[in-house]
């Protein structure tokens, strides 16, 4: 059992599920690991399962040989109820910062599982994190050691130098799962129409545009949006893209596709982007190779641990129709399935296919299942990292992959 860490393992306790079939008929730059949070006893009336709808969506069949949805789904509700009490919960209502960045896994998880399977329940989870967090923002002229002390929301953390700063890492790697839960209320009419929904996302929205992107982009985008390494540049052009498709205000709007713009073609702080680091990979012409430092190509490169950011971006990028294409992405499976994981328990440390890596993919690598089958089913027999949110992008890969098939 390994413990949550930063772009790294977060593999959290299991409870066993019973009648999960009978509920289905009747009815979210630090480097290193994090203790595991002081482990919350269950109450005596608490309830793991999601309340499931009677008449689920339906859900578009698998490709053949490849695990279902409804099998993901079951493997999900196993970490479910317990990941939620002992870890996310808990967290949400944490006003360190530092607990936000692990909080990103159980938004991503609940996120990535409604989109699979249509299940409020679901999207709701997502929400109380994310209503919980704003909550416990405070003006940062009240947090007694801000470096800033102005009139924005936020939060500070004890594990900044020194202690009790404002963190824009920890913010922004939270932030980008809860901009893209707000994509999927806007992009979904069903859930927009609904009043329930859209008092939140008109909330959310509103206090994301201010008190994030316009925080950090007015204390200096140069020192806290264009940051030094890709992985960290990545977070703020996921929030801007998904910003961009959200906001109502065309002013906004010109100024999130300049960051986004700006990160994937030519920083202005750095001699390069997303973009121009990226080369073919010498041992491998096929694959893609890029350091974490701009304006350098040098070997071993990216560490995948930090790669796994860089392509929860991209991968959402490409689906939104924005700068990453089709051929990029064919480029990035095969730098996955044969520079960075050769060989079943065979893992690379870093990019170049050097190293001794874990084999950690949750955080983007494994997202890249839902363009390739051959990938998804190596996914299926993968045993690293295996938690909420390992299942719930599992399952979302088959959802995509059959949504594609059936067109």
């Amino acid at each position: 059992m390994s413990t949550p860490r930063c772009s790294c393992h977060s593999c959290w306790l299991r409870v066993p599920v019973l009648m999960f079939a009978l509920l289905l008929c009747s009815a979210c730059e630090a480097m290193g690991r994090i203790e595991d949070p002081e482990v919350q006893p269950l109450p005596a009336d608490s309830n793991p399962l999601p309340d499931l709808e009677a008449n689920p969506p339906a859900v578009p069949p698998a490709p053949a040989d490849l695990r279902p949805v409804a099998v993901w789904e079951r493997m999900f509700v196993d970490e479910w109820g317990r990941e939620h009490t002992q870890t996310f919960l808990p967290w949400s209502h944490s006003r360190d910062s530092w607990d936000f960045y692990n909080l990103a896994y159980g938004l991503d998880a609940n996120t990535a599982m409604y989109r699979a399977t249509g299940r409020r329940a679901y999207l709701d989870r997502a929400l109380l994190y994310v209503n919980n967090l704003v909550a416990s923002a405070r003006v940062s002229a009240s947090l007694p050691n801000s470096q800033f002390k102005d009139g924005y929301l936020g939060w500070s953390s004890s594990l900044s130098q020194p202690a009790g700063h404002e963190v824009p890492l920890y913010e922004s790697y939270c932030w980008r799962y809860v901009t893209r839960l707000l994509r999927v209320i806007r992009e979904t009419p069903e859930l927009y129409a609904a009043d329930v929904y859209r008092r939140q996302y008109d909330r959310l929205l509103a206090f994301t545009e201010k008190n994030i992107f316009e925080k950090w982009f007015m204390r200096g985008a140069n020192d806290f949006l264009y940051r030094n390494r890709t992985h960290m540049a990545a977070h703020w052009a996921f929030i801007s893209m998904d910003l961009s498709r959200m906001t109502t205000d065309p002013g906004h709007k010109a100024r999130y596709l300049e960051v986004f713009d700006n990160i994937n073609q030519g920083m202005p702080n750095f001699p390069s982007s997303l973009r121009a680091q990226l080369e073919p990979n010498p041992d491998h012409p096929t694959a893609w190779f890029w350091s974490e430092k701009w304006g350098t190509n040098v070997q071993p490169g990216q560490d995948v641990a930090h790669a796994n950011n860089v392509l929860a971006f991209v991968v959402e990028a490409h689906d939104a129709g924005m700068e990453w294409t089709d051929a990029d992405i064919r480029r990035f499976v095969v730098t996955l399935n044969t520079v960075i994981w050769p060989a079943p328990k065979v893992y690379a440390e870093y990019v170049d296919g050097t190293g001794a890596g874990d084999g950690w993919f949750n955080d983007g690598l494994m997202k890249l299942g839902r363009y390739d089958v051959n990938l998804q089913r190596r996914l299926e027999q993968h045993r690293v990292g295996q938690n909420s949110q390992y299942f719930a992008n599992g399952a979302l890969n088959v959802r995509l992959l059959s949504e594609r098939a059936a067109q």
